[in-house]
């Protein structure tokens, strides 16, 4: 049976996993996803656990930052033929990091949802400190994670045991 187009939100689970918590130094492997070190070993396995992912990605310098960079650079197949939905923001709305965090994802193999959530540190954040979201930009979320979950499902019969050896 293919993926179900009736996909809700209670259909899913979320966690958080903020990269901060697994103090990863710049790439210090012999050569991308060796898995020799315990914090590659143990961020890894972590990524392993999703079969989607939702990042949320501020804009630096018309990108996303060096620590997310860095930490997209220590797992590999464990992205693989998963999905991704992308929530930003910043002084764009944070849209020109996605456009370089989809590059990133193609060449991780996560399929990428088209819709996106965008928050300008101009109009959704009160006085540079309080996250006060508008209406307009908090309507995003849903088709977004709907889309993201649907794509979840998608891929998920994609990794299945019946669809690899059929290949």
């Amino acid at each position: 049976m293919g993926p179900r187009s009736d996909c809700r939100p209670t259909d899913a689970e979320f966690e958080i996993v903020d990269i901060a918590d697994f103090n990863l130094p710049i790439l210090d492997e012999a050569y991308p996803a060796a898995y020799q070190n315990d914090h590659t070993k143990a961020f890894s396995a972590k990524i392993a656990e999703f079969d989607g992912y939702i990042f949320i990605v501020a804009e630096y310098n018309h990108s996303i930052s060096g620590a997310l960079k860095n930490a997209l650079d220590y797992p590999n197949v464990e992205f693989n033929n998963k999905a991704a939905g992308f929530v930003s923001y910043g002084s764009k709305s944070g849209a020109r990091a996605v456009e370089h965090l989809r590059g990133i994802a193609s060449e991780l193999q996560l399929a990428h949802v088209r819709n996106q959530v965008m928050f300008s540190i101009f109009t959704d954040v009160e006085n540079f400190t309080t996250f006060k979201p508008t209406e307009q930009s908090s309507a995003a979320l849903d088709p977004m994670r709907d889309q993201l979950l649907l794509w979840t499902r998608a891929m998920e019969f994609a990794r299945s045991e019946a669809l690899v050896t059929a290949g």
